[in-house]
């Protein structure tokens, strides 16, 4: 992993305030909210179960749940190789957060994300549900997946994603990359792959040692 000159999570940094993805009162009432699968969402004494589970396995594989270099550097790797704004290594906690963030520039003039996220929004939680991949080469495409906040407030029109799964079968979270330009259908498949093997490579760094 590269080495960064500066500590940016303990030095504040002279740029733009980041715009936080959408929380659960930014729904956008005219457009039918994303609807994930109910097991994913209802079962609560299921949830706090799994969530339990996650919490343990992070804490045994010394796993940080807070942002990290190692997993910034990955997540940017993953955006860079697909061509996409944005990469994530995120862990679903009590929200969705991201320990592995890659973005514009503060002054591109795109939308800044913070470093969290309602568990019930994007389109992550479609993929911890399924527990395989989701390629979405146009989010407009299916009215299934084009209801959701994050169309709105980041302005996305595609998104690949893929679970990361622990040898034990615990689902700890996903990987992704979204972007506001969507892709041909033709390249669907080769983004798909670069996702999946990203999340091959998360658990793989996982596996090997602790994350600094």
């Amino acid at each position: 992993m590269s080495q960064h000159p500066t500590d940016p999570y303990r030095t504040p940094q002279a740029t733009s305030p980041a715009r936080s993805l959408p929380q659960r009162d930014m729904r956008d009432a005219t457009r039918a909210p994303f609807t994930p699968p109910s097991a994913a969402l209802t079962n609560q004494p299921l949830q706090q179960a799994e969530l339990a589970q996650r919490y343990e396995l992070l804490a045994r594989l010394g796993v940080p749940t807070v942002a990290n270099e190692d997993f910034d550097d990955l997540a940017r790797d993953m955006a860079e190789r697909a061509g996409f704004l944005y990469g994530f290594v995120n862990l679903f906690l009590e929200e969705q957060t991201f320990v592995g963030l890659h973005q514009p520039p503060a002054d591109s003039g795109y939308v800044i994300v913070g470093r969290t996220m309602s568990r019930d929004h994007g389109w992550c939680p479609e993929v911890m549900a399924r527990k395989k991949a989701l390629p979405l080469h146009d989010v407009h495409a299916s009215p299934r997946f084009s209801g959701n906040a994050v169309v709105d407030a980041v302005g996305i029109r595609s998104y690949f994603g893929a679970p990361l799964i622990h040898n034990s079968g615990i689902v700890l979270g996903t990987v992704c990359v979204i972007d506001p330009e969507k892709r041909p259908l033709a390249e669907a498949r080769r983004l798909r792959d670069i996702v999946i093997n990203a999340g091959a490579q998360v658990m793989d760094h996982i596996a090997r040692a602790p994350v600094r």
